[in-house]
This record gives C-alpha cells, structure tokens and sequence, in this order.
C-alpha cells in the first residue's frame, strides 16, 4: 500500500492527473453546449478544446519547476517532453485527424455508389477528432500551468 500512498501524495502525479481530468471535464461540457448532447467518448477521447495533452504535460511542467526548481534535471526533462507531446497533438496527430475527414468522405462516397471496401465496416467512420488546433493547446496549457499552481498550492509547496 505504499506505492499508493506515495503515488496519491505525489504533487507532481496529482497535478498532471488533475490537469487530464479538468481538461477532459471542459471538454465534455463545451461539447454538451455546443452539440446540445451528452457523448460520453468525450470523456476519455482525444481531440477537441481544451487539449487535454497539454494541460496534463504542462501540469506536470509547473508542479516540477514548483517542487525542484530550475536548477536540477527535473525541469528541462519535463519542458523537453510536454514540448514534444504538444507539437504532436498540433502536427502528426491533427493531420491524422484531417486525412480521417477526406477518408470518411470517401467511404459515404462509395457507399452512396453501392460500393463497400472489404476490409471495414461499411458503416465505420474513422475518428476525426484526434489532434489539436494550435488554440487549443495553449489553452490546454494554461489550464495545465494554472493547474499545476493549484494542487502545489493546496499541498503547501507554494
């Protein structure tokens, strides 16, 4: 029961957690506000405002530079990965997201022609939203940096 313990005790576990789980939150509801739906893939699913990405890395980036300051190895490693795991939600996987459009416009397509491709669903859609616009990281960001400050802050490290 120790690892647990610590692990709940952890500023820098909780301010991450904390920032996924807040995103993931302000994500569902500007969903529900703005599809007039509960979809409870927006719960756990990816894409969509904020980025929750970067409100969990820069979380973690702010709890770090709190606890250890900038003097050590802690700060440049966890600057250097949120970096990396932002530039992907921006890059590769918004991409991802734009390349699942143009093909689920195909697949209506095809089916719209009778045709079904062998190897899906004919009624499968691909998951468009998988990246992030540049807005929504930096507002993942400052949700995860204003995070990071809070759960410090109620843990006395502030």
């Amino acid at each position: 029961m120790g690892f647990l313990s610590d692990l709940i005790r952890n500023p820098l576990f909780l301010s991450a957690a904390v920032g996924w789980f807040s995103a993931q939150f302000i994500k569902t509801i500007i969903y529900i506000i703005i599809h007039k739906e509960f979809n409870p893939e927006r719960l756990m699913g990816a894409g969509g405002m904020p980025s929750s990405h970067s409100a969990t890395v820069c979380a973690l980036v702010a709890a770090t530079a709190i606890v250890y300051g900038p003097g050590g190895f802690e700060l440049p490693m966890a600057v250097f990965f949120a970096f990396i795991v932002m530039y992907d939600a921006m890059g590769v996987r918004r991409e991802t997201g734009e390349q699942a459009k143009v093909l689920n416009e195909m697949l209506t397509a095809f089916r719209d022609m009778g045709k079904t491709l062998q190897t899906r669903d004919p009624m499968d859609q691909f998951k468009e939203l998988v990246g992030h616009t540049p807005l929504q990281v930096l507002i993942g960001a400052v949700l995860g940096i204003i995070m990071g400050f809070v759960v410090c802050g109620s843990m006395g490290f502030i």
